[in-house]
């Protein structure tokens, strides 16, 4: 751990990346927490980076949800957190065979042919168009947000197929989104120290860059609580399409 913490690479890439993610957990910027695990991985393995982080991305969890406290759409959490759990285990039994490659290929596409459908949605029928909840559909991309968020913490963009069509009000999905990873998260931690992932060196790197979590967090809330909605969901679609195609990239150069 002495040869990490005193190497500036780490810090170069450790910094930014927890300052991403706690503006997106604090709900701006729509995807751009996925960067955590990829940026850090510039120093590090990538399994270590992930471990590293899970800690970080609980305590920005409880700054988040406590930044929106009260403020969450019940029926979306009560319809997507019985899959997220479900996609939670999956991703434990099959932490050995999945490569974080893979998952990075499956969610980039899923999410850029979800924004290329709000592209079409809006040129046809306008921007007040949005989609009705539904229980079934609900579930299923709360199981594969578990799924993707335990094997390479990029639960995002799942979510986010499934929430941002209903448009509910942004500081409603920012508290939403906030409760529901911090459910997630929290489960996370149980296979994760089953599976030897925290360690003290692991650990004593989570403790160094956590001074940063609620602050970035709530930086995001702040930027959030200014955005109008005709600006807030353009934008966040807008993210969620730059981290497809950047997913899309890394999963290629990874497997190929």
């Amino acid at each position: 751990m002495i040869d990490l913490l005193s190497d500036p690479w780490f810090y170069a890439a450790a910094v930014p990346a927890v300052l991403l993610v706690g503006l997106s957990k604090g709900g701006f910027g729509g995807g751009i927490g996925f960067v955590g695990v990829p940026l850090m991985a510039l120093a590090m393995p990538p399994v270590q980076a992930a471990a590293i982080l899970l800690p970080i991305l609980c305590l920005m969890d409880v700054a988040a949800v406590w930044t929106w406290w009260g403020v969450y759409d019940r029926r979306t959490l009560a319809d997507m957190l019985p899959g997220a759990v479900l996609g939670i285990g999956l991703g434990w039994l099959t932490a050995a065979l999945v490569t974080q490659e893979a998952v990075r290929l499956i969610v980039g596409a899923v999410a850029l042919v979800f924004v290329l459908r709000w592209v079409y949605t809006q040129l046809r029928h306008g921007a007040d168009h949005r989609a009705s909840p539904n229980r079934v559909v609900a579930a299923f991309w709360g199981s594969v947000s578990g799924f993707t968020s335990f094997v390479a913490h990029v639960g995002g963009p799942p979510f986010q197929v499934y929430a941002l069509p209903i448009r509910l009000d942004p500081k409603v999905l920012s508290g939403t989104t906030a409760i529901f990873f911090a459910i997630t998260n929290a489960l996370k931690l149980i296979p994760y120290f089953a599976l030897g992932q925290f360690d003290a060196a692991n650990l004593t790197a989570s403790a160094v860059l956590m001074p940063l979590a609620p602050l970035a967090t709530m930086a995001g809330a702040w930027l959030v609580r200014r955005m109008r909605p005709a600006i807030f969901y353009p934008f966040t679609y807008a993210t969620v399409g730059v981290v497809a195609v950047k997913l899309l990239w890394d999963s290629v150069a990874g497997l190929f």
